[in-house]
């Protein structure tokens, strides 16, 4: 996944005040589209040290941590040991680079991933073969927002747009809004956030 190398780096120090209430806020969001999940597996992907799924945990019956970066694994299972937690397990898993998973999942929250992949409908098209018939793809990230530039992320995207392409790939029952604006939380810049909901 793109920017696997920053990621490495401050994994140690990833886990600020601000990343744990953008986590919590998302976390809110996620749960507001769950139905029966109790009995559902799901999968962070792209999690990072595991700020939103480890809020999460008590409403799957499992959750399992993916990211590309091995420290950020690292993290989680320190995490996952000191809380002596039996519901999770991790992996670390490029679905960029590496080829087709045997994994499977009801459930497949991305939280503020999708703007670090740069061919992201690639990635799409492979997570729809992750999930079960009938699962669900969540994704959070920022709405497009034109006044960021950079080479290393996307600058936010368009839902509509975004919509379009997941109805491409064979989604269905989109939803999506935004649901929370912030003061310089992306590069810098104010921005919002909104959650999609797909299903397959």
């Amino acid at each position: 996944m793109g920017n696997t190398d920053k990621f490495e780096m401050i994994a140690n120090t990833y886990d600020t005040p601000e990343r744990i209430q953008i986590a919590k806020l998302s976390s809110d969001a996620i749960r507001e589209h769950l139905d029966d999940a109790k009995t559902k597996n799901a999968i962070d992907f792209g999690c990072g040290t595991g700020l939103v799924g480890m809020n999460l945990l008590n409403d799957f019956q499992s959750v399992l941590f993916l990211d590309t970066s091995q420290n950020m694994i690292h993290q989680i299972n320190r995490k996952i040991s000191r809380s002596n937690i039996h519901n999770a397990g991790t992996l670390c898993f490029d679905f960029e680079k590496d080829g087709q998973s045997e994994l499977h999942a009801d459930y497949i929250f991305m939280v503020q991933v999708l703007l670090h992949i740069k061919d992201f409908k690639s990635v799409l098209l492979k997570l729809y073969d992750v999930l079960n018939p009938g699962g669900h793809l969540l994704i959070i990230d920022f709405n497009k927002n034109d006044e960021i530039v950079s080479d290393i992320v996307h600058s936010g995207f368009d839902q509509e747009m975004l919509t379009d392409i997941m109805l491409n790939i064979g989604y269905n029952t989109i939803r999506s809004k935004t649901f929370y604006n912030g003061n310089k939380i992306f590069m810098g810049h104010d921005a919002s956030l909104f959650i999609l909901d797909s299903q397959k």
